[in-house]
This record gives C-alpha cells, structure tokens and sequence, in this order.
C-alpha cells in the first residue's frame, strides 16, 4: 500500500514543486510506482513534467470536487514509473466551491483510498496556503515533508504550520506525523543560516534532514 507524503509549506517559493518533482523521479527510477498529486492551482509541478496545461482534460480540481476519478485524471510522465494528476488554472477557484461540499475536509482521501494499493508512494504538491486544499491534503496523508529556507521569518511560518498539523491530528487525521524538515536554498555561510537550522533541530529533533539543498544559480 503507498505511503502518501503531503509536501507543504504555507509560504511561497521555498521548494516545494522542485522537491516534489526531484523525489519523484529520484523514486521512479529506483522501481518504486510513483503518484504525484499537483494541488498547487500554480502547477509548478505539472509544468516541471512537462505536460502542457492546455493538453489536460482533467486535472486536480475535478478530482477534488467529485466531478472524476482520481484514475481517470492520472497522466503517465517521461519519468520512470511516475504519473501525474496535473494542476490547471481552475483549482484557483476551488476553496470557495468546497466550502459548499458536505465531507469538503475528506475528499482528497476519499479519492485516495481508490488508488493508494497501485503506487508505492504518492507525493502531494501542496498550495502556499493553509486552506481547504492543503488541510484535504493532510487529512489524507500519512506524514508530511516540510521544505523551508533557513530565514528568520521561516520559523514564523513552521509555527502556523504545526498548530495546522496538530488541528488535522486531533479532529481528523490521528496517524499524521512529519515526515522531515528540509532546508531548501541554504547558504551555510550566513551566521543566521546556521542559527535557524540550529533552533529547528532544538524543537524538531530528529526531523531535520542531513542533506541540505544549496543555494544554486
């Protein structure tokens, strides 16, 4: 059965459509069956795969509001044993519909469930936000990767992430746990770099990863 990692961050530009799609290919090609789910309405990542938006026939928003299944909107990608259900430009009005929806919290994992047994894992691109899409998002995973620049600001924003976390843990998700803290675009020659890697590590032992992304031109 796949283990579902929810990929998320409500801040903008820290990495997570680039990490999404790295680990996915990096997975595929180690023989793992791998699902990507785009529910950025941005779709960086469907983008990052190639596929060309005007090309999708369903997308992430009808899978979402019931009008398809999860399986009639999956896209198989040039990547070893990685499919895609893609992101259009129509999620962006999405949280305003589901608020109409009865179960709008459960409907990502109600999706899911038809599909988990066919991927090893399955990755979920999710919005800079911490709406309804993001919480149907970690309703239905098993853990979450939380991509985060070593900046000041940034621990602000795990703090509003981790008592999201623990809202989804105690009313509809038990099992949810982090799966690991990734610093993204990290510079280790900043003194304030080094600090915020360190006060993470002090409250999420364990949790940080080893492997830091640098910086890159």
């Amino acid at each position: 059965m796949g283990k579902i990692i929810a990929v998320a961050n409500q801040k903008g530009g820290v990495g997570k459509s680039t990490t999404v799609v790295n680990i996915a290919a990096y997975l595929g090609s180690r023989d793992f069956r791998v699902l990507c789910i785009d529910s950025d309405p941005q779709g960086n990542t469907t983008t990052g795969f190639g596929i060309k938006k005007k090309s999708v026939k369903a997308s992430t928003y009808d899978v979402i509001t019931g009008k398809t299944r999860i399986q009639d909107a999956v896209i198989h990608t040039d990547f070893k044993n990685v499919s895609i259900v893609p992101a259009t430009e129509s999620l962006a009005g999405c949280e305003v519909e589901l608020v109409g929806y009865e179960n709008r919290m459960n409907r990502m994992k109600m999706q899911l469930l038809t599909c988990k047994l066919d991927y090893d894992y399955i990755l979920i691109d999710c919005p800079p936000a911490l709406g309804l899409i993001t919480i149907n998002n970690l309703v239905a995973c098993d853990s979450i990767l939380v991509p985060m620049l070593a900046e000041f600001y940034a621990l602000e924003g795990l703090s509003q992430l981790v008592n999201t976390i623990k809202i989804v843990k105690n009313n509809y998700n038990p099992s949810l746990d982090i799966e690991g803290i990734l610093f993204t675009m990290f510079d280790g020659r900043l003194n304030v770099a080094n600090d915020v890697v360190s006060e993470v590590e002090k409250y999420f032992p364990n949790k940080v990863f080893k492997t830091k992304i640098p910086r890159n031109v």
